[in-house]
């Protein structure tokens, strides 16, 4: 993990019937060869999950999670593409890292399963990584209502204390990555506070992992109620996020977005 220059793509492949934006529109039988496109297209990591943490979602017991996902990892491992487990549950990632992942990509940010913590550690000396995501609630409640007195300190403080019990139980800093959680829990001022507010992030000491690919807030921006249909809403904020120092972009659109993260480097950089 620590041999990726920034920024990254990380492609999202979802195992579930009922993400937001692609559930189902992967047979389990296609998963193979998805995960060889999403590779030739662009995608260093892959970011593979089997629980939709849509609002409103339901948990997904374990074993179905599993049974979900296990194939897609079985594809990814020894590519060329580092693998990304997208899970709460610890059993989860233990099983993922055992099958050759090595980011634990948990939305609780290791609150919700109290093993999380031990199976992070695994990762760290394996010499993986560990995502750690800002959310206010959990997928069932998390748009009920969020109110925060100044959301850019409040996400940074509180990722800032999940990075500190990480070090505390033994983990590196250089293993962490934080991510801001935009569109859990959050309004749409809150996100757009957030996304100007990225580089804030920086003061904690770790990778930023930045997804936001075909959220809600951008269908309200666009009037494009069709998530499958906001690409280029996505790639704007993966640019912008991209400027503010975003290690990782977690997308759906791969292609599209690596050919416009190119051509903006070269913008900015000659």
């Amino acid at each position: 993990m620590a041999d990726l220059p920034a920024p990254r793509i990380m492609g999202i492949l979802n195992a579930t019937p009922d993400s937001f934006s692609d559930g189902g529109t992967v047979p389990k039988g296609a998963l193979a060869t998805r995960v060889a496109e999403m590779i030739a297209e662009g995608a260093d990591i892959l970011d593979i999950g089997g629980e939709s943490s849509r609002p409103g979602a339901d948990p997904v017991p374990a074993d179905e999670e599993w049974h979900r996902i296990a194939p897609a990892i079985e594809a990814a491992a020894g590519t060329t593409a580092l693998v990304s487990v997208d899970t709460r549950k610890a059993d989860i990632a233990r099983r993922a890292l055992k099958a050759g992942a090595r980011l634990f990509n948990d939305v609780s940010a290791l609150t919700y399963d109290p093993d999380s913590m031990t199976v992070a550690r695994d990762y760290a000396a394996a010499g993986g990584a560990i995502c750690l995501m800002h959310a206010l609630g959990d997928p069932k409640t998390m748009q009920r209502d969020p109110r925060y007195d100044d959301v850019v300190r409040e996400v940074r403080d509180y990722l800032a204390a999940r990075v500190a019990a990480c070090e505390a139980a033994g983990i590196p800093r250089t293993a962490l990555l934080v991510d801001p959680g935009i569109g859990f829990g959050k309004t749409l001022e809150h996100n757009l506070t957030l996304l100007r507010n990225l580089a804030a992030l920086r003061e904690i000491g770790c990778r930023i992992l930045l997804g936001a690919s075909r959220k809600g807030f951008i269908g309200t921006l666009s009037g494009e109620k069709d998530a499958a249909r906001r690409a280029p809403g996505s790639i704007a904020v993966a640019l912008h996020g991209a400027q503010q120092g975003a290690d990782i972009l977690r997308v759906h659109d791969v292609r599209e977005t690596a050919q416009a993260l190119a051509v903006d480097i070269a913008l900015r950089t000659g």
